[in-house]
């Protein structure tokens, strides 16, 4: 591929978002394509600082509608961020846009039909995002990692191109011998850029009381570093082994370790716990836009790729679920024999596959 070939990936907000803008990025680098990513402050913080040099940070914010002075300060934000994305495009015109969803991506993409430069749009969740929603009349394709996505009218039907989901290719070629060879759950907890501190201030009480009837637990945590001295000191008083940790980008360093994990339910972080064939339980995010997050729970639950507990059940239902497990630990092993019919492994394919047809088409 030849290295004039120049993309744009706009990405923000969320790890959601930004981990397969980074993955999508790698795989581009690799074909000798030039890359360039843009973001918000937000997804800034996501990045290594060797993801930096060619990263632009630009600002942006959702509609805001619940007040007429946020109302106005946010489109206002919007409609500056569109006019500074026209300047840039017409200075620095790439070959090909990506929007990965969320708002950051929002001026970028409409300043690219503005001026008639290509972009398509990925939706790794099961129903479409607010953003790709308002894009997709625009956008060249929709890039989904899911065909039973919901929310597009029948009438684009013809742009939807079903590629898999946009996860590191060191996950996608993991493996792991998973037989369980000793009654323990080591469980790896999730918290995202989201839940890091309501999983520290919930989770480990549970934990607790699964170690006091007798369920033998370890556990590795996500939380923030605030939490660190606090938790640590609350599960040596509970006698429970622990590690915990404030970030990584590298999480197959945890798996070899576990035989579960309890995550929210981002669509990002499920194809890799599933590719990884790593049983987890989900906990979706309840204020998550439209819901998302329980629709992409929901339907790993039903491919017995998961279990599925909500946030308000969680006293009560997560303790059980845990003895369950523990009485019966040949649930994991179905789960992630379950989980080994599936695999993104063709993702990068398929994007060849589209960039190669979207590049040679004529506007």
């Amino acid at each position: 591929m030849n290295k004039k070939i120049k993309a744009l990936i706009a990405v923000g907000g969320t790890g959601g978002h930004v981990f397969p803008g980074i993955n999508l990025a790698s795989a581009l680098i690799e074909k000798n394509y030039s890359v360039k990513i843009l973001t918000d402050k937000r997804g800034y913080k996501f990045f290594k600082e060797t993801d930096k040099k060619n990263t632009l940070v630009f600002p942006s914010s959702p509609l805001i509608k619940k007040n007429i002075v946020l109302s106005i300060y946010s489109l206002s934000l919007i409609l500056y961020s569109i006019l500074r994305s026209l300047f840039f495009l017409s200075y620095n015109r790439p070959n090909i846009i990506f929007g990965m969803g969320g708002y950051a991506s929002f001026p970028i993409c409409i300043a690219a039909a503005i001026l008639r430069i290509k972009f398509v749009i990925y939706e790794n969740n099961l129903i479409i995002g607010r953003a790709n929603k308002k894009l997709l009349p625009f956008a060249k394709r929709i890039l989904v990692s899911n065909k039973k996505l919901e929310g597009i009218s029948s009438k684009y039907n013809y742009k939807i191109i079903e590629i898999g989901n946009i996860i590191k290719k060191e996950i996608i070629n993991f493996s792991l011998d998973f037989r369980i060879k000793k009654k323990e759950l080591k469980i790896l907890v999730l918290g995202g850029s989201q839940a890091a501190q309501i999983f520290a201030e919930i989770l480990p009480k549970i934990f607790k009381k699964c170690y006091d009837i007798g369920i033998s637990i370890k556990i590795i945590q996500h939380c923030l570093p605030h939490q660190n001295r606090e938790l640590s000191s609350f599960y040596k008083e509970s006698n429970i082994e622990h590690e915990l940790f404030n970030f990584s980008d590298n999480l197959i360093e945890f798996f070899s370790k576990v035989n579960l994990a309890i995550t929210r339910s981002g669509s990002s972080m499920l194809a890799e716990l599933t590719n990884a064939n790593i049983p987890f339980i989900s906990i979706p995010l309840p204020s998550s836009a439209d819901d998302h997050q329980l629709k992409n729970a929901t339907f790993y639950k039903n491919k017995n790729f998961s279990f599925l507990v909500e946030e308000k059940d969680l006293n009560d239902k997560l303790l059980n679920l845990l003895k369950e497990i523990y009485e019966n630990m040949s649930k994991l092993d179905e789960i992630s024999a379950n989980q080994r019919q599936y695999s993104d492994k063709h993702v990068y394919e398929n994007i060849d596959k589209v960039l190669d047809k979207i590049l040679n088409e004529k506007n």
